[in-house]
């Protein structure tokens, strides 16, 4: 068969040439280990980031000061209610025990575009201290934050320090009572179902206005005891 080839504009294409690397790809055997990464460095690097994580200074909700930055934080509840007994009990001498952990990414990050250094960290921050103080059964003052900015390449490692976090922690308001990261879905969207979270925390405003099938609050509260039960 003779060797054929197309011009498409500037793309010049050899049939016979794909054809060939298409059986070699079809006849090759699959080998696993051939696709997995592996490196001891960069566990190395995501202890030593976890490490400088949980010895950062832990403040009010929301921080005292505005600052420029993007990063990872976690929050922590050191209040008395029914529902954060545990928390509080561990809480209470020392923040080891995070409510929730989140990330706040640069702007144009997913898309590749990064833009100048804004507050986008504090500015999460800020949100969830407003969520936070328009529930009727939560105290902002029972609430404590840490955080750390990363900048530069380290940008790079947010969603995979956020989720180092998550598994090590384990927080409620990750893995067992979802929606308290949720925003207002906007006029339209009101179909949906309240979060578990707007349902054990009533209060907040957009949440109100949800008209979804959602669980009750009996069923959600054997969830928070399921919870405490599966981490002891």
């Amino acid at each position: 068969m003779k060797n054929e080839l197309v011009f498409c504009g500037y793309l010049q294409i050899d049939f016979i040439s794909i054809k060939n690397v298409y059986c070699i790809d079809m006849k090759a055997t699959f080998d696993r280990s051939k696709h997995v990464f592996h490196s001891e460095a960069f566990a190395e690097i995501i202890k030593d980031t976890i490490r400088f994580f949980n010895g950062t200074p832990v403040h009010q909700l929301p921080p005292p000061e505005n600052f420029v930055g993007a990063g990872v934080y976690a929050l922590y509840y050191i209040g008395k209610s029914p529902y954060y007994k545990h928390l509080y009990e561990v809480n209470r001498l020392n923040f080891v025990q995070p409510v929730y952990v989140g990330k706040a990414a640069p702007r144009g990050w997913r898309q590749a575009r990064l833009q100048q250094a804004s507050n986008e960290l504090y500015s999460r921050l800020c949100e969830h201290n407003n969520s936070i103080c328009q529930v009727c059964n939560l105290d902002i003052d029972d609430f404590r934050c840490r955080f750390m900015i990363l900048e530069n390449a380290a940008v790079d490692m947010i969603g995979t320090v956020e989720a180092s976090l998550i598994r090590q922690y384990v927080p409620i308001w990750n893995s067992c009572i979802d929606g308290f990261g949720n925003h207002d879905p906007g006029s339209g969207r009101y179909d949906q179902a309240k979060s578990d979270w707007d349902i054990l925390h009533p209060g907040r405003r957009w949440a109100d206005n949800l008209k979804g099938n959602h669980p009750s609050l009996e069923e959600i509260k054997v969830k928070v005891l399921d919870y405490y039960d599966e981490k002891h």
